[in-house]
């Protein structure tokens, strides 16, 4: 018996040696954040993507707490019983974990609730245990990188020590190592990515299309006859070229005279600069006589080129098909990833496009030209919201803008949610008297009345991640969090420090996997009401577009999808 007790003896010491090895807040943390990374955000996550979020979160939490633990013991603080101090530590740390397990058992409940409120299937009772097995992958990587830093840290310190001052060596490495990380991160893995990116994107732009045999038609952007050669149109942007619906189609379906709608589309490849593919877009304009048509629009596509056919359809029944549109490419890489690593790259390409038209415009005489509007999607709503400076365009302005999913960096959404009424919600702002500028989460929200002479629109839906993600949910609570609540973010939804900002970081990415009509996928009835109220057609009555509206809505319409006209996106 003394033996077995000498081992029991043996074996408590060793395991308290072990944990005594482990960091107390690390863990304490990093189960904590991995506890609250199950708690629901804007978008259902499936339960791999789930996995990864929590892996990240505890890696984080895990982070934070060895920082602190560091700090105190550098400080030179002192508990005032260090065995009492240990103990409780260890407690609090296995009370994250009973909360983590409490967590991953609710988190079901929590997915479903979002998927229901979307029109989801359920997810199955088994998705904790998977996410949890997931978890482990991502967060051992990050932890193990973590680790090598401070590794590297001490190293710098131990050998800057024997000439310096202990302290001033130690900053000088904390110094040091951080900025050789980033540099490394940043500008080796971060552009490395990129790179490789943008050239598999290219590659496929290039030759995901290349059998598509070449337009016969004259007017059409890439035919024999066009400014633009075929080939250096891209998949994406061949949809748009050569879908939408002809005279007969629009004709048919809204028993209205028509013509057929002309589509400008140049691609990246089609010159090397953005003046160069504006001076092109012009030319082909000229060429097709764009200047003729009674409504003029500007698109800035999304990232990869991607023009949503929603968007422009809707537009082109509602004005019999008198419409000249034109889109201008000025990336490969998927709106999400333009955004967060070069939001400004379509911004030089919205501006030189506006000025060349623009210019050409306000030379016409006013009576006689056609109606001027702006459109973007996601990232191409940010590019085209920055091609136009409100004071160059004070003395003649183009007619109005709809702008969907802005993004959350675009400088005019900002200051216009910004400067709204204070008792209208950020998700849902009043600006002014709303005679210029409207927002709205639905077309139920938008009226043809009241207008003065510019109409611009921002559409976005209070679930979209893209429009609503801020870096500063890292130490702070978004406005649209607090005070009144959107009907369609749930209410479980609440903040936390880092862990609510990893969530709607990963919602971006998955902005859009949601169903139609949430997130970052937008319903043509809502692109229909936004050019209703920014261009106000003439010649509907109120049934004849109720009508239009409803036939958009019924999800079983085959004249639309056999028409092809509402294809799911692909560029994101």
């Amino acid at each position: 018996m003394t033996g077995w007790g000498d081992r029991l003896v043996g074996a408590r010491r060793w395991a308290g040696k072990q944990l005594d090895r482990l960091s107390t807040g690390g863990w304490l943390f990093g189960l904590l954040f991995f506890a609250l990374s199950l708690t629901p955000s804007l978008i259902p996550r499936h339960f791999s993507v789930q996995g990864i979020l929590c892996g990240f979160a505890f890696a984080a939490g895990y982070a934070i707490g060895v920082s602190l633990e560091w700090l105190w013991n550098f400080l030179e603080l002192r508990w005032p019983n260090r065995r009492v101090a240990r103990w409780v530590g260890r407690l609090a740390a296995g009370a994250c974990l009973v909360l983590a397990i409490a967590f991953l058992w609710f988190s079901t409940g929590w997915q479903n609730s979002i998927r229901a409120a979307m029109g989801i299937a359920p997810v199955e009772a088994r998705q904790p245990l998977l996410v949890a097995a997931i978890a482990v992958v991502p967060a051992a990587v990050l932890i193990g990188i973590g680790t090598m830093i401070v590794h590297g840290v001490r190293l710098v310190w131990a050998w800057m020590a024997q000439a310096i001052p202990t302290r001033m060596a130690f900053v000088l490495a904390l110094i040091t190592v951080g900025l050789a990380t980033a540099t490394v991160g940043n500008g080796v893995v971060a552009r490395g990515v990129l790179y490789v990116a943008d050239r598999f994107y290219g590659q496929f732009d290039r030759l995901a299309g290349s059998a598509e045999p070449q337009p016969a038609e004259s007017w059409r952007s890439g035919s024999q006859e066009s400014l633009i050669p075929w080939d250096t149109i891209g998949l994406d942007a061949r949809i748009y070229v050569e879908s939408g619906p002809t005279a007969e189609e629009i004709t048919t379906l809204t028993g209205r005279g028509a013509i057929t709608p002309l589509r400008i589309y140049v691609g990246l490849r089609a010159s090397e600069t953005a003046a160069g593919r504006a001076q092109l877009a012009l030319a082909e304009m000229d060429r097709v006589r764009a200047f003729d048509r009674s409504v003029l629009v500007l698109i800035m596509p999304v990232g990869t080129g991607w023009v949503e056919p929603a968007a422009i359809d809707t537009l082109e029944m509602l004005h019999g098909g008198d419409i000249a549109s034109v889109a201008v490419q000025y990336s490969y890489l998927t709106s999400w990833l333009s955004l967060v690593s070069e939001p400004d790259v379509g911004v030089e390409t919205a501006r030189a496009l506006f000025a060349a038209v623009y210019e050409r415009w306000t030379d016409m005489p006013e009576e006689t030209r056609p109606k001027l509007y702006l459109h973007g999607l996601s990232l191409g709503a940010y590019s085209s919201a920055a091609s136009a400076s409100l004071y160059d365009v004070l003395g003649d302005p183009f007619d109005g803008a709809l702008w969907v999913g802005t993004p959350f960096a675009t400088t005019a959404w900002r200051t216009a949610t910004a400067n709204r009424d204070p008792e209208s919600p950020f998700w849902l702002p009043q600006v002014g008297d709303n005679t210029a500028v409207r927002f709205a989460n639905s077309g139920e929200d938008l009226s043809r009345e009241g207008w003065g002479p510019l109409r611009i629109v921002y559409l976005q839906y209070p679930t979209d991640p893209i429009v609503f993600f801020d870096p500063g949910l890292l130490y702070r609570e978004p406005a649209w969090l607090s005070g009144e609540r959107a009907p369609t973010v749930s209410p479980l939804l609440n903040w936390y420090p880092v862990v609510t900002f990893l969530q709607l970081a990963l919602d971006m990415a998955l902005a859009q996997t949601s169903p139609i009509g949430f997130g970052h996928v937008y319903a043509p009835q809502d692109y229909l009401d936004g050019w209703i109220a920014v261009t106000d057609p003439p010649g509907w009555t109120t049934a004849a577009l109720d009508d239009l509206r409803e036939r958009l809505t019924r999800h079983g319409d085959r004249e639309l999808i056999e028409a092809g006209w509402f294809r799911e996106s692909l560029a994101e």
